[in-house]
């Protein structure tokens, strides 16, 4: 039995919404192109940062793109954010600029394992 890709979780959802891959490009700000790619597993690990948005506009699971898309799971996000406020004093960090610096750490590091 196949196994489900990102793609493959991602182009079924979008079906089952109705939504056109430039109507997710309007309401996500993600070119149709780079989603289709998506779809069509020609990427296989796009950035946190898509990912939120399409979790958002599909009503998924973040953690579960996150996980097909072969990003560290979220249990291990979360203890690293614990982490990273309490050691650097930054307890009045809200969700949000959490949920933000995590994305561009991640985007970073990819960044860098790409050299």
């Amino acid at each position: 039995m196949k196994s489900e890709t990102l793609g493959d979780v991602l182009r079924k959802r979008r079906e089952e919404l109705a939504l056109s891959l430039r109507d997710v490009e309007e309401k996500v700000g993600v070119s149709n192109a780079y989603l289709s790619q998506l779809e069509n597993r020609k990427i296989m690990q796009p950035s946190p940062g898509v990912l939120r948005k399409l979790s958002e506009l599909y009503q998924m699971s973040y953690g579960r793109l996150m996980e097909l898309a072969g990003h560290p799971s979220l249990v291990e996000k979360d203890q690293r954010a614990l982490f990273f406020r309490t050691s650097n004093g930054f307890e009045e960090i809200n969700k949000e600029e959490e949920k933000e610096l995590l994305d561009y750490l991640r985007f970073l590091r990819m960044k860098r394992s790409k050299k």
